[in-house]
């Protein structure tokens, strides 16, 4: 069995790849933390965000929610100066404005985790590709959520970002077949 390139020869991304990456996950904690680091992707590599994670798990309190979500604009200023984080200030606006959409959300559909995974019908989508050029950029139901998600005030929330938080967070499994974190390789 080979295994998807794209990690590369980076630990630090295959241990990402082979332990995280389209495994499922239902912790609207987690799920915060993928889509705060999704957003902070924007424009950037993977790596760059993921070399930075321990930085922003310290800023934002391991991606506590209510503690996220009244950031003031000088705290933010604050983690931006001070913690290992990307330095857009947009970028650190959105994990407080986007930690106050979670919360209301929560309060709508019982956990942010629900609102989600009812878009796959509570089930990943568990794609079959021999090879990773097959994989999109975004697909129609990234487009859906991140319509919906923008809607109800959510910043860096794009399709393509929509997309990879969907991978991140294991709604959807784009392991190419032949590696052996495919869903149905781990099962057997």
């Amino acid at each position: 069995m080979s295994t998807c390139l794209w990690p590369g020869d980076s630990e630090m991304m295959q241990e990402y790849h082979n332990n995280e990456w389209c495994v499922v996950s239902t912790d609207d904690r987690y799920i915060f933390e993928m889509l705060t680091l999704e957003g902070a992707q924007a424009g950037l590599s993977w790596k760059i965000v993921l070399s930075k994670r321990s930085g922003y798990k310290e800023a934002f309190r391991n991606f506590d929610l209510e503690y996220c979500a009244n950031l003031t604009d000088e705290e933010l200023l604050h983690i931006r100066e001070n913690y290992l984080v990307i330095k857009n200030l947009k970028k650190l606006q959105s994990v407080s404005n986007n930690a106050e959409r979670i919360l209301t959300i929560q309060q709508e559909f019982g956990s942010f985790s629900n609102f989600l995974w009812s878009y796959a019908d509570d089930k990943p989508i568990i794609n079959h590709w021999k090879e990773e050029a097959e994989v999109p950029a975004q697909t129609d139901l990234s487009v859906k959520i991140s319509k919906d998600l923008k809607k109800r005030g959510f910043k860096f929330v794009g399709p393509v970002i929509i997309y990879s938080f969907m991978q991140a967070i294991g709604m959807v499994d784009d392991h190419i077949t032949a590696c052996p974190y495919h869903t149905e390789n781990r099962r057997g």
